[in-house]
């Protein structure tokens, strides 16, 4: 293929872009400059201590590592608060210009687009699974080991062996009340929780141009639960409308050749889509959210990095006002990031919720974990919008967690057990 340039896609691009190449085989190791590097009060303390191993003065560019406590914040117990101490103390010692106390931080994935601090053609990494939410903004951007955190911090590259690409195309239209969320969950369903392993999983076609940037990282935010590396969206006139107030560095937007070597290609048919719920305890065991109404629930869950944004919050509120929670539900609606709660305050979205009678919280990752703000009992069910929902993910080894979107969550919240909006208005 002397004299024509072999076909890539958009991992490939980036990748090669990343390690001074002009083209990478799937497969390759290669070691690669990446733009950005996260932590958080979880896994930010041990890449720390393995930071301070590497006898490093100082980190590769004090503006380009980021650090959030989100997991365990505002702090519910002593050995919380000296994990939050711990990566402080570091972002106060080394400079750290990015690091968000509570009061100005949110949950990361959703606190890093918002801030700009992310945008097309980036390389990121973070010690946390979801890191691979950024990849709706045209980035390829993955989680990885604390120690491998620690290794990049003090040099600002790490390796990565070459991702295949599984490319997933939306076509038709959707119907009310469905998102981003009931997207990637049929995806999980149809593929299985390893049916993109160390893939990068391409989203496009006629419906994700039209997606919203919020349901855009919602999809991307999931990827890794089909075991993917990269969940990535090509950027767009939507994508560059989302930045325009927020990103202020350059950006390089790639997109995968026509003839690029895709691994395998679905094409899914979304006209015909209902709203989507995991059971337990996989994301990948979906069903149609109107086939499961004999299903009695505790708890609803709305937030979390994959559905705590504005587009979110509204669509619950839609639902839920001038109506009420059930008197055997409890409901508590987290806003990822402080703009995302300031928002819904100027818009009237958390009195719908606190007259409804739901309890609104300060940004956190806790119950998405199983951490604090919500962990359930023996025997509990929760409809929650987080991305999860193995054994005990939530709380209680016998607790059972429903995946689903906003619409799903807040309907079910009023009708006590797992309900459409067509059912409660």
């Amino acid at each position: 293929m002397e004299g024509k340039k072999r076909p890539q896609t958009m991992a490939q691009k980036i990748l090669a872009a990343h390690c001074g190449k002009e083209y990478v085989e799937e497969g390759q190791i290669i070691n690669a400059e990446v733009d950005l590097v996260l932590g958080n009060d979880i896994t930010m303390p041990l890449a720390i201590k393995e930071f301070k191993k590497t006898g490093a003065g100082k980190v590769f560019d004090r503006d380009r590592v980021v650090i959030v406590p989100d997991h365990f914040t505002p702090n519910k117990d002593i050995k919380s608060a000296l994990q939050c101490k711990v990566i402080r103390e570091f972002a106060h010692e080394y400079g750290i210009s990015n690091y968000f106390e509570v009061g100005r931080m949110g949950i990361e994935h959703a606190l890093l687009p918002e801030l700009g601090l992310v945008g097309p053609g980036d390389l990121i990494i973070g010690a946390d699974s979801h890191t691979c939410t950024y990849g709706a903004l045209g980035s390829a951007s993955t989680g990885v080991g604390s120690t491998d955190v620690a290794v990049a911090m003090a040099t600002g590259k790490l390796w990565f062996m070459v991702p295949k690409t599984v490319r997933f195309i939306y076509e038709g239209s959707l119907g009310p009340w469905i998102s981003g969320k009931d997207l990637i969950l049929y995806t999980i369903g149809l593929i299985g929780v390893d049916g993109a392993l160390y893939k990068s999983m391409e989203f496009t076609g006629p419906v994700i141009k039209r997606l919203s940037m919020d349901s855009r990282l919602t999809m991307s935010n999931m990827a890794i639960e089909a075991g993917g590396k990269f969940g990535i969206i090509e950027t767009d006139d939507i994508t560059l409308e989302y930045l325009k107030p927020r990103y202020k560095g350059e950006y390089r937007i790639f997109h995968s050749d026509i003839d690029a070597p895709f691994e395998k290609e679905y094409r899914i048919d979304c006209s015909s889509l209902k709203l989507q719920v995991a059971m337990p305890h996989l994301p990948s065991n979906t069903a149609e959210a109107g086939q499961l109404k004999d299903i009695k629930i505790d708890q609803v869950v709305i937030g979390s990095c994959t559905n705590g944004r504005i587009e979110d919050l509204k669509m619950a509120a839609g639902i839920l006002k001038g109506r009420k929670v059930h008197s055997r539900v409890r409901v508590i609606v987290i806003p990822a990031t402080q703009g995302i709660y300031l928002d819904a305050l100027k818009q009237g979205l958390l009195e719908i919720f606190i007259e409804a009678g739901c309890a609104v919280s300060t940004p956190t990752c806790g119950p998405c974990l199983g951490g604090h703000m919500g962990v359930l009992a023996e025997g509990e069910r929760s409809v929650s919008t987080t991305n999860r929902n193995f054994v005990g993910r939530m709380g209680h080894p016998k607790s059972e967690v429903y995946l689903s979107g906003p619409a799903v969550a807040a309907a079910s919240a009023i009708a006590g057990r797992i309900a459409v909006p067509g059912e409660v208005i």
